[in-house]
């Protein structure tokens, strides 16, 4: 028998099944959140739903928002339990379950009248993201703000009725302006290099198509601090909702599974408070930049070494993947040779104890994170995980012989077949324009590495495309399988 979620079944739920210590009519809201999704319902939220149970912080509940018309599926799975989230954390000696009640609502997606209204009212001190490394309209080759993209023109053309969350986000900061309320904060959690910086690039970018005067309002008023988030988080599917009510006996239609560990490292700059997170675990420093580099180099960049060949194995879980002794050697190499060396020293870090971690994490059994998921939106993910540190390993005159085979391994990928012949489905947003160039590059390397967008100078550079093509080249003759055991020689 399993108890369907909802606020007045809260008491009804099994024992196991830890639940909120607060009163969720006692919340107030204090933070507009756009993007509610499972990394954010199990890493920002549920620092808040911890906060909440230490009975601080109950002004600082979140409200849920969106652009998109997909969102509403998650919001109306959402409101049919009262906005509630079970949140199961797994590895392989330890599972648990907790109820979060920290969402008090879910503002329709795509309804920006609504959305402005609720961030010009003076309790929202905060508005946060989670809107995917996609999500801020970055020429991927340069980083920098892409000002020319048709839905950044549309709306500097009309302001009035924004269609993207950063003109959104601007029309609530007209508001409070006009109104003399204290500007919020703008905080993103998603996991881009200076995420902050990043923001404050698209709204003031934004703002300076539309009026000057403004975007520096903007620029001198306005906090947007960095942050580094950390937690392997997947999709759900029917899997996750089975074993939920199996396993702790409750029904809930987008229940959140993730690992145990957890991490959020961020600058203390906030325009009108902020929640006391360092009481839950939150680390505020003066510098994130060290702890983010880390992280997207050794971890994010991680994940992309193993996400292609497992891909192209038929590997379907990530926790097989590392249990492949090609997949799990070809990590452990490249890290130790070419990515780690790239990496300053982090205060507080060893880095050979943090890239130990993330092997641990990546071998957890129990998560059900899939190689399809981390394969995904690889134009976005590899000028921010993988190119930056080929270009710092080619101006420092080093090898980049493992960077360049997991840059062949992606252009294989993205030829739409794996090594046994299967068909891969689209997984890319420019899915279309990467298979034809993967086709093309088969038998003219240099054409993958002459999207100019993606690889920027680190595609002109001889040494790295010389080396690409021996990669490619090899994949297309000898298979994944043999390639990786060709590369890592008598590491096996």
């Amino acid at each position: 028998m399993t108890v369907k979620l909802s606020l007045a079944t809260l008491p009804n739920l099994p024992a196991k099944v830890a639940r909120p210590a607060y009163d969720r009519a006692s919340l107030k809201a204090g933070i507009v959140h756009f993007g509610v999704g499972n990394f954010h319902r199990s890493h920002q939220a549920v620092y808040l739903d911890e906060l909440f149970n230490a009975g601080v912080g109950h002004d600082w509940a979140i409200v849920g928002a969106g652009v998109f018309d997909g969102e509403k599926i998650g919001q109306a799975k959402l409101a049919g339990q009262d906005w509630l989230t079970t949140v199961v954390e797994q590895d392989s000696g330890h599972m648990s379950a907790r109820v979060t009640s920290v969402m008090i609502d879910f503002l329709t997606p795509g309804d920006a009248a609504a959305i402005i209204e609720r961030l010009a009212d003076p309790a929202i001190r905060i508005v946060s993201l989670t809107i995917t490394e996609g999500g801020y309209f970055i020429d991927p080759a340069s980083g920098i703000f892409n000002p020319t993209h048709a839905d950044i023109v549309a709306d500097a053309s009309n302001i009035a009725a924004p269609r993207t969350v950063f003109g959104i986000i601007l029309a609530g900061l007209r508001r409070r302006r006009q109104d003399g309320i204290v500007p919020f904060t703008v905080m993103s959690c998603d996991n881009i290099p200076h995420n902050g910086r990043v923001t404050a690039d698209a709204v003031i970018g934004l703002a300076r198509l539309a009026d000057e005067s403004f975007a520096d309002w903007v620029h001198d008023n306005v906090a947007f601090p960095n942050s580094m988030v950390d937690r392997i988080t997947p999709a759900t599917t029917d899997r996750e909702r089975g074993i939920l009510a199996s396993d702790f006996g409750v029904e809930d239609s987008w229940p959140v599974f993730c690992e145990p560990f957890k991490q959020w490292v961020m600058e203390d700059r906030f325009n009108d408070g902020r929640p006391a997170l360092e009481k839950v675990g939150v680390q505020f420093v003066h510098d994130v930049a060290p702890f983010e580099l880390m992280k997207i180099r050794i971890l994010n960049g991680g994940h992309a070494i193993i996400a292609y060949p497992a891909g192209l194995m038929d590997i379907h879980f990530v926790h097989e993947a590392m249990e492949n002794p090609l997949v799990r050697a070809f990590l452990a190499k490249l890290e130790r040779e070419e990515i780690m060396p790239t990496v300053p020293p982090v205060p507080g870090v060893v880095l050979e104890e943090y890239c130990q971690l993330i092997e641990r994490r990546f071998s957890n059994p129990k998560i059900g994170d899939t190689v399809r998921r981390l394969c995904l939106d690889g134009s976005n993910r590899q000028p921010k995980f993988i190119i930056p540190t080929i270009s710092d390993r080619l101006k420092a005159g080093a090898g980049i012989a493992g960077l360049a085979l997991e840059s062949a391994l992606w252009c294989r990928y993205c030829f739409g077949v794996t090594d046994s012949g299967a068909v891969i489905e689209p997984n890319d947003p420019s899915w279309a324009r990467l298979q034809a160039t993967a086709q093309a590059a088969r038998n003219a390397p240099t054409a993958w590495l002459a999207m100019e967008d993606i690889y920027g100078d680190v595609g002109k550079s001889a040494p790295f495309a010389a080396a690409f093509g021996d990669s490619l080249g090899m994949l297309w003759q000898l298979g994944t399988q043999e390639t990786l055991t060709r590369y890592l020689g008598d590491r096996l």
